[in-house]
């Protein structure tokens, strides 16, 4: 007895300088703090039958598509300073560095980011494939028009800052001679100027980022401003640069207890950056107000069309293109499944048009 009751004393002992050991290093820890990092993930797949029709002759596909993989990775360095690192799996089996930003925060008006990310441009591109309403944002060759080093990013640096219902964002990129489609060209010793004006008439919109849609959370009246300009030689088609411009708009708008209705539509217009083109999208989309078992329906119609004079032509770009999508919607953006159609009509008509059908699964955690 006395054996086991000694024991139990140490035990006792032992177990307060724990529990007071871990007290000390709490303390400590809380003395210096360790920077919060939080970290997500987003896949986008689908499965998909592809009816291509060139010189009278089809030929039909069918695959299943891993279309993205992304890891997320955001963190505090101190009250001001953060950072992003985002890669991206593609379907050509590469990994890419999406996002790699070093984030000056200071206050609402005053924002500075320095590495790669999305420049001021369009919504479509500022909302990018997870967060647009539709499945295919950039198969009609009119939203995201900008030259990019890879989907929609470039190397720069950046201002933006929110004034109430006024969004402003300027900055200094590499812009044309860093795309992929003009790598062949020498360079370009000017670099791209940048810049985005938004206005919100209804509800405000927080941060950099956008949404193609709100799911009825947020009431969306928006325009958008958007431009690029670059010169000297900027593009591999003998141009001498240019300026690209958009004019974006969305309305976003739950109908009391009838569901919510989207409007988008988009107008671009390039002078030479890329090529020499116009195009316009417009996009109406439908909530159903009740759900069905765990998600709503959601209906969606996109056409678009596009028209290159001159310059850099990628035979591909589609001159028109329409999609219908059903979607049922789970969690927002964050669990999503739906049926698609698109239907392509390409530039070269020496190349096959497509019509596709499909279902496409998004998935991400945060």
């Amino acid at each position: 007895m006395k054996y086991r009751s000694r024991n139990r004393r140490s035990v006792e002992k032992l177990a307060l300088a724990v529990v007071m050991s871990g007290a000390l290093f709490e303390a400590r820890a809380g003395d210096v703090a360790l920077p919060p990092i939080s970290i997500g993930a987003g896949v986008q797949a689908d499965f998909q039958n592809q009816n291509a029709q060139a010189a009278g002759t089809t030929a039909s596909v069918n695959r299943f598509n891993l279309d993205s993989m992304r890891l997320y990775m955001n963190g505090n360095v101190t009250d001001t300073a953060q950072m992003t690192f985002n890669t991206e799996y593609t379907t050509n089996n590469s990994v890419q560095v999406l996002d790699a930003i070093a984030r000056f925060e200071y206050s609402d008006h005053l924002h500075i980011w320095a590495g790669r990310f999305l420049p001021p441009s369009d919504r479509a591109n500022l909302y990018g494939p997870y967060y647009a309403n539709d499945w295919f944002p950039y198969s009609d060759g009119v939203a995201d028009p900008y030259p990019s080093v890879y989907d929609g990013r470039d190397n720069g640096v950046a201002y933006w800052g929110q004034f109430g219902r006024v969004k402003m964002s300027a900055g200094l990129f590499d812009g044309a001679s860093a795309t992929p489609q003009t790598a062949t060209f020498s360079g370009n010793k000017k670099l791209l100027s940048a810049f985005r004006v938004m206005v919100d008439l209804w509800d405000p919109e927080p941060g950099y980022y956008l949404n193609g849609t709100y799911y009825g959370k947020k009431n969306i009246l928006a325009l958008g401003l958007a431009g690029q300009h670059q010169t000297s030689g900027a593009a591999l088609g003998g141009t001498t640069g240019g300026t690209i411009y958009s004019v974006d708009g969305l309305l976003d708008r739950k109908i009391g207890n009838l569901g919510v209705v989207t409007l988008e539509s988009e107008y671009e217009r390039d002078t030479g950056i890329l090529n020499h083109s116009h195009g316009w999208y417009a996009l109406a989309a439908y909530l159903f107000p009740k759900p069905i078992g765990i998600g709503r329906i959601q209906a969606l119609a996109k056409i678009s069309d596009k028209n290159v004079s001159s310059g850099l032509v990628v035979p591909t770009a589609p001159a028109r293109s329409k999609e219908l999508d059903l979607n049922y919607v789970i969690d927002d953006f964050n669990e999503r499944v739906g049926f698609y159609y698109l239907d392509q009509t390409l530039m070269a008509t020496s190349l096959p048009s497509a019509k596709i059908y499909g279902i496409k699964v998004q998935y991400q955690m945060f």
